[in-house]
């Protein structure tokens, strides 16, 4: 029987085996196929992470001597030998994830070094500080990642060095003073540990791949999974790799690039670069790196295959490339490269692009952008008219802009960014284990590192403004204060900061709402092209509904007339219709509510001419619409201690008596939807009459009006039947006052158990069915929306009783199982009955996919989430 192969050579690997040696192992693995300068080296693979913790973390004999086994074959192909004091072998250690996770697990670069290795390095390059350099940096990381001790203490020895010798950066240290960084390295690690730093390069080897199978589960790891979705049992796979060396002088150095512009898409090189430096030094934020345009003046012809390196990688793998490389010695290798992360803006431009290109079709255009990023194109941005204090200027790392309370530290910004208030994260430079502070925080400034620093990285992926490296700011963590030219700003402070030029900014400033890019228009109408699902909007004003038809609905799903009840001009009207005593005294408050009603309903339907137009009549409770009760009591109070007005006395004790009426035990359940109008129907009729009086006038004018009445709460087919009978009465009514014909629909809101098993009969009298799916939710599982959300809900999804909140992501087994039956009965009844969905489901990627999966002609939501729901619905149907 063949033992199982827990480690694989690059050479052995491809594109393909993504799940077994992790995004990382398998581009270097296909990177070394296509024949591209890779350093030699091999992947531990994600079936090993597993195994380590099924065996209590511990790496058995089996899998350490396939590694050194392999670890043969570099030496081989390297001519060097591990542990090797005439010829070391040095190799790094990093992670690789099946999905790729910037900054989240660790990297320890320059392993194999001992006291002896060093000095064979020394002779061998006949360069003392470099060899010295190489050994202070792995025994920091080493210590650091495999050990734990803090960064900042090996930092702090560095720091009071070059203060000491009257220098700014580390590459101005002497080999003689690094030797000494190295020597207190040491003794730091010996404190620390309670042992000295180990000299046995297998027993760092292992140590190190049992760190990096450890960071897997580390926190910062496990918050960025829980951030992105990402399931735990994927396990990391480790890559083992000859080391290059950046830092062996100014023929030498290291970078990170785009072979597009992460931020906006711009079809041309990104990045930056450092001259004798190792990679850390890039993405770390040490040293403020150099644009990688300005590699082409410094190394004309590393930089001409560079770029012929990206153009490949990218015509390779049909996507944006992020790659890191390193040069020693005028020799370009490659470590590293993966689908780039980008902006939402950035996505769209390059889905676009690579559609009009021919690279890409448009059906993979459509699935190379994430739904959820849409909404990060809706950033807002600075009023350009403003008058702004631009009091520094950075690198513009992630786009939009963003105010806040300047803090600096990542508790402080979690804990306030969940009190509600706006902060503003400032850090010299942000590392992973700050991910719980950036998460809550509107935006980030640093005043170290550089646009692929982690800061940048993650703010990106975030959709937060982000300015890094701005060097002008000096920042006194422990004061809480920074200092910019001459001014000082503390903690608390209010900054604003603008992630597309880079400025930082004093005070609170005008910002505007966006507006659509080209490209952002393009990919949308791709999407329709693809979809099958039609995508509209709640819209409940004539605003809303340019706005819906702006971002691209095909109508409205939900016109909700009780917002129209609530202007301060009509709510006293319709007090006085609620507190009526007869009929008589009822129907005349409604003729004053008339006109109005008529006029917004013209207004929406000539925003959306063309189009259909679903109005909800009147749904909530009429208490709804009344003064508080402990209000009234209040001030019934006062009156009668101060002796007051009393007709104004005894107008608010009739309005009491009238509200404690009108109250009930359970208003959701109570006396709405179409059971006011089967109570009181002349409160219907009036809606009707208003609707149809503004189609006519609406009809006069040339307009093409689509009017749908949607009957809210019906749960009996009787419900819909009079329903039905009172608006085709009243369209009826209108036809013969003005002589002008329209067509018109009558539908139902599915929103209760009930109607969803006895479709078929509803269906019968419905041209139409809109799922609420609010409210259906609520009834399915018995919740109250405010209590559940407010008391136990989020208990319930820790708890993992529910995998989600159902009032944002659709239950699909219980209130899935509803939609279907209702779909499957109604249309029995009613082959070409229209269905579709108006909750806020309706504009929730999952949930979309779920109705188009369950035969459903629409979907309506809110106009800022339209475009998510377009990218969804063709996104479902490409799935499919």
């Amino acid at each position: 029987m063949t033992q199982k192969k827990y480690v694989k050579l690059f050479k052995e690997g491809s594109a393909a085996m993504k799940d077994l040696l992790g995004g990382k192992g398998a581009n270097l693995a296909e990177m070394t196929k296509i024949g591209l300068p890779v350093p030699p080296g091999f992947t531990v693979t994600t079936e090993a992470c597993n195994t380590y913790f099924e065996r209590g973390r511990v790496l058995w004999d089996d899998l350490k001597n396939e590694i050194i086994e392999n670890l043969k074959h570099i030496e081989d192909q390297t001519n060097k030998k591990f542990g090797d004091r005439k010829n070391p072998l040095l190799v790094s250690v990093r992670s690789g994830a099946v999905v790729s996770m910037p900054g989240m697990m660790d990297t320890i670069l320059n392993l194999g070094l001992n006291d002896n290795t060093v000095q064979g390095m020394i002779e061998a390059t006949n360069n003392e500080r470099f060899a010295w350099d190489c050994y202070r940096r792995f025994i920091q990381m080493f210590g650091n990642v495999v050990m734990g001790i803090e960064h900042f203490k090996f930092e702090m020895i560095l720091d009071n060095l070059k203060q000491k010798n009257g220098v700014e950066y580390d590459t101005q240290l002497s080999s003689e003073n690094l030797k000494k960084v190295v020597d207190d390295y040491k003794k730091l690690f010996a404190r620390e540990i309670g042992s000295e730093f180990p000299q046995d390069p297998l027993e760092q080897l292992f140590l190190a791949v049992k760190a990096v199978f450890d960071s897997w589960n580390n926190k910062r790891a496990q918050v960025y999974r829980r951030l992105n979705n990402i399931p735990d049992h994927l396990g990391t796979a480790v890559n083992v790799q000859t080391m290059v060396f950046g830092n062996m002088g100014e023929d030498s150095g290291t970078g990170v690039a785009f072979t597009r512009n992460p931020s906006t898409g711009e079809n041309t090189l990104y990045g930056e670069f450092l001259v004798n430096a190792q990679g850390e030094d890039v993405v770390a934020g040490i040293r403020t790196p150099l644009p990688i345009k300005q590699l082409e003046t410094i190394m004309p012809d590393v930089f001409n295959q560079f770029k012929s390196v990206c153009e490949l990688l990218e015509k390779h793998y049909r996507d944006m490339q992020d790659i890191e490389f390193t040069i020693e010695r005028g020799k370009l290798y490659l470590l590293q490269t993966r689908t780039g992360k980008r902006t939402a803006a950035a996505a769209v431009k390059i889905a676009v692009d690579m559609v009009e290109s021919g690279l890409i079709t448009k059906q993979e255009a459509i699935m190379r952008v994430i739904p959820e990023q849409i909404e990060q194109l809706l950033h807002r941005r600075i009023d350009p008219e403003a008058q702004i204090d631009v009091i520094a200027k950075g690198l513009p790392a992630s786009p939009g802009a963003a105010c806040g309370k300047v803090v600096f530290d990542a508790d402080e910004a979690e804990k306030l960014g969940k009190n509600g208030e706006k902060v503003i994260l400032v850090r010299t430079e942000t590392t992973p284990d700050d991910i719980h502070g950036i998460v809550p925080a509107q935006g980030i400034l640093t005043s170290r590192g550089g646009m692929t620093s982690h800061a940048a990285v993650v703010a990106r992926g975030m959709g937060k403004p982000c300015v890094c490296g701005c060097e002008a700011l000096k920042i006194d963590i422990s004061n809480e204060e920074f200092y910019v030219d001459g001014r000082t700003f503390r903690k608390g402070d209010i900054i604003s900061i603008d992630g597309s030029t880079g400025n930082v900014i004093s005070g609170e400033v005008p910002m505007i709402d966006p507006e659509m890019s080209n490209e952002f228009k393009k990919l949308l109408e791709i999407a329709d092209e693809v979809s099958s699902l039609t995508v509209r909007a709640n819209a409940d004003t004539p605003e809303d509904a340019a706005k819906a038809r702006e971002f691209g609905a095909k109508g409205i799903g939900l016109c909700r007339t009780e917002h129209m009840f609530m202007a301060q001009e009509r709510l006293p009207i319709v007090q006085e219709m609620i507190l009526a005593q007869t009929e008589e005294e009822r129907k005349r408050a409604l003729d004053k509510l008339l006109p109005f009603q008529q006029q917004d309903f013209e207004g929406i339907l000539k925003a959306m001419e063309g189009y259909p137009v679903t109005i909800r009549l009147l749904d909530p409770p009429l208490h709804e619409f009344l003064p508080n009760i402990e209000e009234l009591v209040v001030e019934i109070t006062k009156l009668k201690i101060k002796g007051g007005d009393t007709d104004k006395l005894k107008e608010k004790e009739e309005m009491l008596r009238k509200v404690r009426g009108l109250t009930e035990f359970n208003p959701m359940l109570g006396h709405r939807g179409c059971r006011l109008g089967i109570v009181y129907p002349e409160i219907y009729e009036m809606q009707a009459r208003a609707i149809f009086q503004a189609v006519v006038r609406l009809i006069k004018e040339g307009c093409n009006v689509l009017p749908e009445v949607m009957i809210p709460l019906v749960g009996h087919k009787e419900e819909l039947r009079k329903m039905r009978e009172l608006v085709v009465k009243v369209a009826d009514q209108v036809m013969k006052e003005t002589g002008i014909e329209f067509d018109y629909k009558v539908g139902t809101m599915i929103e209760i158990p009930r109607a969803c098993v006895t479709a078929d009969e509803i269906a019968e009298y419905a041209d139409f069915f809109s799922f609420g799916t609010n409210d259906l939710t609520q009834t399915t599982f018995g919740f109250s929306r405010d209590d559940a959300e407010g008391k136990f809900l989020q208990y319930y999804i820790s708890h993992k009783i529910l995998p989600d909140n159902p009032f944002a992501v659709l239950d699909r087994k219980g209130v899935g199982f509803l939609i279907k039956t209702a779909v499957e009965l109604g249309r029995g009844q009613k082959p070409k009955l229209k269905v579709g969905i108006c909750g806020e489901h309706g504009g929730e990627p999952s949930s979309i996919e779920f109705c188009h999966q369950a035969g459903l002609d629409y979907v309506s939501c809110s106009p800022f989430r339209l475009p998510v729901a377009r990218l969804s619905a063709a996104q479902s149907a490409v799935k499919e």
